[in-house]
């Protein structure tokens, strides 16, 4: 079993009192489900599951009386050889968007208190009247105080690490290098610099990384996320509504030739020539929602909060996933990567990709600041009260713009992501792209 990090996090709401149902969110494939019955198999003495999209029969378990009590009632009636156990039992509601009832029925389960709960379901993220597929129901009651929900992601460069072997020791005595501020030895820098670009290559899909460390193939590795791509765009064809369903295909093609420019803020014309955001607006909006890209919006001044400093329709999209975005660029393009050989405008779009998928998974909302032509910041965060920006090098030029920032805002602290290694100037660290885990 590949270890998550969502792993400590179910088991610290095990340990919690007074739970509420944990919603797990995320985009398909990311491993919602793997965890969940991995979990509930190890940590509970009993394990019932219930997927709502190959067992469409027990859809009648939540109907008409919606007490827990009946609820668990037919559940024993309808699914042969469970076991309730209070206090030791995990209920774990799988694809809960085809049964409204089910969501419903959420704040009764948790009323009753004798049974944990975990939901999950693919595109929840999706708001009702957005999603095509007629299967998902409307939910007339959504349990609100009742739910707690958590978004689950691909593997981060963390993750990955743990998967080909890397001890957690191991990783905190790199970490010792980062919090001191003190160059890693060029053995060990070389040895991460090959991981991440390993990484970026292969993406942190849980079957893709699976496979790469069973199998260390590529070519499976390309074959299996040219398979996952197919299976969001088949997402696309059902889920997206009628006339969204070519727009939103085109604006998730476009993403690549988008991120490959120098100038990689997102253009509607880019799409389609003479688009504007009246017509593909939505499409962005849809392929965000159902967590199959990350929006990074540019700020009319880096001040806190951000959100409320947005400037409404300049922005850049990146996708969920490096390692699909590689897979799109093709297989010539990831050999260039592996062998750090690439050059040209699409390398910086590629690390770019890299850093925002890192921070979004670290719980970093995405912006960055560009006030004119000759100034731009890939990155701007709120980092411990404050704003803390980001320049990204794919290698390790000059940062301009970086220092234009630090003279005119004065952060206490600025981060150049590079190939170098570690370094620390006044108000400026320098750190190679592996260390953002750490960030």
């Amino acid at each position: 079993m590949l270890k998550r990090k969502v792993y400590s996090r179910l088991l610290e709401w095990k340990n919690s009192v007074n739970k509420k149902c944990l919603i797990i969110k995320g985009a398909r494939q990311v491993g919602k489900t793997y965890v969940v019955r991995a979990f509930g198999e190890a940590e509970y003495e009993s394990f019932i599951e219930i997927n709502f999209y190959r067992q469409p029969e027990l859809k009648q378990i939540f109907s008409g009386g919606l007490s827990g009590e009946e609820i668990f009632k037919k559940m024993t009636a309808s699914i042969p050889g469970i076991k309730l156990i209070p206090g030791r039992t995990l209920v774990f509601l799988d694809e809960i968007q085809k049964c409204a009832a089910a969501r419903t029925a959420i704040k009764f389960m948790v009323e009753d208190g004798r049974f944990d709960v975990i939901a999950s379901g693919s595109l929840l993220g999706l708001s009702y009247g957005r999603d095509a597929d007629k299967e998902v129901e409307e939910v007339e009651s959504i349990p609100v105080g009742y739910e707690i929900p958590v978004m689950m992601y691909s593997l981060d460069f963390e993750e990955f690490l743990w998967a080909n072997g890397y001890s957690s020791d191991a990783i905190s005595y790199l970490k010792e290098f980062y919090d001191n501020k003190k160059p890693v030895p060029d053995g060990i820098h070389q040895q991460y610099g090959k991981l991440v670009r390993e990484f970026i290559v292969i993406g942190g899909m849980p079957e893709v990384v699976a496979d790469y460390v069973q199998n260390k193939d590529f070519n499976r590795v390309n074959d299996i996320q040219c398979r996952l791509i197919s299976d969001y765009e088949d997402d696309i064809a059902q889920h997206a509504k009628g006339v969204e369903k070519p727009k939103v295909r085109r604006c998730y093609d476009s993403i690549p030739n988008q991120l490959a420019r120098e100038n990689k803020k997102f253009k509607y014309s880019e799409v389609e020539k003479k688009s504007t955001a009246k017509k593909y607006g939505n499409s962005i909006q849809w392929l965000v929602d159902a967590n199959m890209a990350f929006s990074c919006r540019n700020l009319r001044i880096p001040q806190l909060p951000l959100r409320y400093n947005e400037k409404e329709n300049e922005f850049k999209i990146y996708l969920n996933d490096t390692g699909l975005l590689m897979a799109l660029f093709g297989f010539e393009t990831k050999l260039a990567v592996m062998n750090n050989t690439l050059v040209g405008s699409a390398k910086g779009g590629i690390y770019e990709n890299f850093v925002a998928e890192s921070l979004v998974k670290k719980g970093y909302s995405l912006h960055y600041y560009k006030p004119d032509d000759e100034f731009e910041l890939e990155f701007i965060i709120e980092k411990n009260g404050e704003v803390q920006p980001i320049e990204v090098k794919a290698g390790n030029a000059a940062t301009k713009s970086l220092n234009r920032y630090i003279d005119m805002y004065k952060p206490s602290m600025a981060y150049k992501i590079i190939s170098g290694n570690i370094g620390e100037a006044t108000g400026k660290l320098s750190m190679p792209h592996y260390m953002i885990m750490f960030l």
